[in-house]
């Protein structure tokens, strides 16, 4: 695996990368098996498979999410190594935000919604910084988890809108035996809270009303932003923990 760190160096790369297809998986490092099954497509499925971590400051809306955000590089760059990723793409703050954000992608509709609502300039920020990423490293092919289905559909129409020469490929999400869904996030929760997390999946996909599944959430101690269905699916975010240390936790499931 060849490690990139700067932008100028990808360019050039993906100049030398003129034979096959690439694939890309944007991540935020913190990797499980969810973020392998990304890579594992890609790897199957292209002749060139890219990985990129940058914990991307403005998609957090709140600084102690990004403060304790998971930091396991060197675990990371092990897992790649073994999935056989080609390469690994490491930017810095100040190459990816050299005009200091002054330069953003917005979208006023479906990204004010669900996450959107509660997380006031969130999608902004991915957006932006998938923008960027998708223009450094030029795929074919780009994959992202159904588990942020509203992160994964704002993606793809964005990349439809402005006639961006890539596929985003969705891939489904990926479960705890209990099935909680895989997150870097899960690493924060005690013992206690991630037994308690399994809630989440059992409740949303029970007969229970969405109105039901928030109460029954708020009585077992979540802190619930929302539970809406819509367009076939049943979406969930919500927070666990003590405050100043709560993890928020989303899930989504195809409805019966």
């Amino acid at each position: 695996m060849i490690v990139v760190k700067s932008v100028t160096s990808c360019l050039q790369l993906r100049k030398n990368l003129s034979k096959g297809t690439t694939g890309f998986v944007p991540t935020m490092g913190a990797l499980h098996k969810g973020h392998e099954s990304l890579i594992s497509k890609s790897v199957e499925e292209c002749d060139n498979t890219v990985v990129s971590i940058y914990v991307n400051p403005t998609q957090f809306n709140n600084s102690n999410d990004l403060q304790n955000y998971p930091d396991t590089l060197e675990s990371d760059m092990q897992i790649l190594e073994q999935l056989g990723t080609d390469y690994l793409f490491l930017p810095c703050y100040d190459e990816i935000y050299s005009d200091h954000y002054r330069y953003r992608i917005e979208e006023n509709e479906f990204s004010r919604q669900l996450c959107g609502s509660h997380r006031t300039g969130h999608f902004t920020g991915v957006l932006t910084i998938v923008m960027k990423l998708l223009n450094i490293v030029k795929p074919d092919f780009a994959y992202f988890g159904e588990k942020d289905f509203q992160q994964y559909l704002l993606i793809k129409e964005m990349t439809e809108a402005f006639f961006m020469d890539v596929s985003i490929v969705p891939c489904a999400t990926i479960r705890e035996q209990d099935g909680l869904a895989l997150s870097s996030r899960n690493q924060n929760l005690d013992q206690c809270n991630r037994k308690k997390a399994s809630l989440i999946h059992a409740l949303l996909t029970s007969n229970r009303s969405d109105c039901q599944v928030s109460e029954q959430l708020a009585i077992a101690g979540f802190e619930v932003d929302y539970i809406t269905s819509s367009n076939g699916r049943r979406f969930a975010a919500v927070n666990l923990g003590e405050e100043g240390k709560q993890v928020r936790l989303i899930d989504n499931v195809v409805l019966p």
